[in-house]
């Protein structure tokens, strides 16, 4: 878990932090930002319409309880709301899977105002046998700075499955630490960024297999306009005596300005025998025969563009297992491209 504290500047990581080499907070925040005032929490979010449970956080503040636990088949919508213009806040929140729980965890980053901070702290605990499917949709103000901190232990046998989908900000991160247990254990850990004008995006990961026989699937895509910038750190640690594991990671981003710049960091650390691990990565531009073959056919320039982006980006919205999630994120997708 982060050390950052939003009241404590000399906790602001700068790009000599090698965690922090592509996204220097230091040089977007000096000085530590006066708190933010109390905020209402309105509308329904982005996911009202799947029920559940809600707990939401408004600057910082909770409307209700920190804490979640999941004894059963449940949902829970988390959400995270920021209306504020040159302040910043922090929140915290923990959740737990117990032994057989299947929790569908629904977030939202919703920011409103303008160059705000904010940092959020989720610390999730997956039970053996349980399984948690959490799905983030972060859209923020151009001018905000945020970071978002995960720490998830998952036990022997328990399942785990993450996607992470952001427009960006001034400065935004979501960085997620995983502790696997093995012993057949499983993780999907996918994200996906569109980012347009100067918005800058960091999605750092590291998942560490401390069991047998662990599989991890990770698969990160994105597309950046403009000045945008896109961020991927992922790194995957086998420690000694995680034999059997299965990892796989792979990130793929599309570059549609000449100024735009994507950034990717994919590692694989393996201390043990008998595995299976692999990675890949690449940067690249649009496929100009198929954009030319669209146009032949009469569709426009912009939407042939709009259409292949959306095509290249689908392969991770595909991965949400939960029918209902997946079009909330489909739907949300579309509409921003």
């Amino acid at each position: 878990m982060s050390a950052l504290n939003l009241r404590d500047a000399s906790t602001f990581p700068s790009r000599r932090v090698e965690a922090w080499k592509y996204t220097d907070l230091r040089k977007h925040l000096r000085e530590a930002p006066t708190p933010s005032a109390e905020a209402t929490v309105t509308g329904a979010g982005p996911f009202a319409d799947l029920g559940g449970d809600e707990i939401a956080f408004g600057n910082g503040r909770p409307t209700g309880a920190e804490a979640f636990v999941a004894s059963g088949v449940q949902t829970l919508r988390l959400r995270f709301v920021s209306d504020a213009a040159g302040t910043g806040h922090s929140a915290s929140v923990k959740i737990a899977a117990r032994l057989g729980a299947r929790l569908l965890l629904l977030e939202s980053h919703e920011g409103a105002g303008a160059d705000y901070v904010a940092h959020n702290r989720v610390d999730i605990d997956v039970a053996a046998g349980a399984e948690v499917t959490r799905i983030v949709l972060v859209e923020e103000p151009a001018e905000a700075i945020s970071v978002t901190d995960i720490d998830v232990k998952v036990a022997p046998g328990a399942v785990y499955r993450q996607t992470t989908v952001t427009t960006g900000a001034r400065l935004q991160r979501q960085a997620t630490t995983v502790a696997h247990g093995g012993d057949a254990a499983e993780i999907r850990l996918d994200g996906l960024y569109t980012l347009s004008d100067a918005r800058h995006t960091d999605l750092t990961s590291v998942v560490s297999h401390s069991g047998l026989n662990g599989q991890t699937s990770q698969l990160t895509k994105g597309v950046v306009r403009d000045t945008a910038r896109g961020v991927f750190q992922g790194k995957i640690v086998v420690e000694r005596g995680a034999d059997g594991t299965d990892a796989r990671m792979g990130h793929h981003a599309l570059i549609l300005g000449e100024r735009a710049e994507v950034d990717a960091k994919p590692e694989l650390v393996i201390y043990a025998d008998d595995v299976q691990c692999a990675h890949g990565n690449t940067v690249g531009n649009l496929d100009e025969s198929a954009l030319f073959y669209m146009q032949q056919r009469g569709i426009p320039v912009d939407e042939a563009r709009a259409l292949l982006t959306q095509a290249f980006l689908i392969e991770v919205v595909d991965r949400i297992e939960h029918d209902a999630a997946r079009e909330v994120v489909r739907s949300w997708l579309t509409a921003k491209l």
